[in-house]
């Protein structure tokens, strides 16, 4: 295990920075929070991760601090799915054809092989 990356008082990167798997309890990536239900809810970045030799950075967020993750309006939901809808129809056969249409061809498969 690699400790160039272990500066938990912020002194080298400016804030507190840890290596791979190394963080304290109670700090969180997006993801994680997000796993718990969780958004960060305004709060600054309490910590970081530095992993292969620098080039992978992931930001830590206070658990304590985050806020519970917001509800889709009915609206918002009603739009998603015709937005959905739209990408899953071909616009040569009209079809919704239960899947995104692939961006390389624009239309469905069944359109693409009869081509």
């Amino acid at each position: 295990m690699s400790r160039t990356y272990w500066d938990p008082t912020g002194a080298e990167f400016g804030i507190p920075t840890y290596p791979y798997r190394m963080a304290p309890n109670g700090l969180a990536t997006r993801r994680q929070l997000a796993a718990l239900g969780l958004r960060p809810g305004g709060q600054d970045i309490q910590a970081q991760i530095i992993w292969r030799r620098g080039k992978r950075v992931a930001y830590l967020y206070a658990i304590d601090q985050a806020k519970p993750k917001r509800a889709a309006t009915t609206a918002q939901l009603v739009a998603l799915e015709r937005a959905m809808q739209a990408r899953r129809t071909c616009p040569d056969c009209l079809r919704d054809v239960g899947y995104c249409l692939p961006k390389r061809y624009g239309t469905c498969l069944d359109c693409v092989e009869a081509a």
